[in-house]
């Protein structure tokens, strides 16, 4: 019914940069939140900022200053602006957004897309 699509993830050095987005397809429910979580092997995933239909953000501690959600309604896609990497920063980064229908709101997540930060 719905898929959602993360491009932008590579190998970049401590300090650089990255944008990474994620794109919506299939079939037009309503979008509510949408979030970037990202995951390293052996621990849960984490989420990493979260941005409501209305533009309003929360970051986790460990990203805020560096990183920056955004969305673009009229694409249906959320990006995620990431700057002064660092190697801590290394994991699969997931897309995860809420659509409306059923009556409900259901999260759906994408298939991740890997960030390495080399020191």
């Amino acid at each position: 019914q719905v898929q959602l699509a993360e491009s932008g993830g590579g190998l970049v050095q401590a300090g650089e940069s990255l944008r990474l987005s994620c794109a919506s397809s299939g079939r037009a429910f309503r979008i509510g939140d949408m979030a970037w979580y990202r995951q390293t092997p052996g621990n849960r995933r984490e989420l990493v900022a979260m941005i409501t239909s209305g533009g309003r953000t929360n970051y986790a501690g460990f990203v805020k200053g560096r990183f920056t959600i955004s969305r673009d309604n009229a694409k249906n896609t959320v990006y995620l602006q990431m700057s002064s990497l660092k190697p801590e920063d290394t994991a699969v980064y997931y897309c995860n957004a809420e659509f409306m229908y059923g009556g409900s709101w259901n999260p759906h997540w994408g298939q991740g897309t890997q960030v390495t930060v080399s020191s």
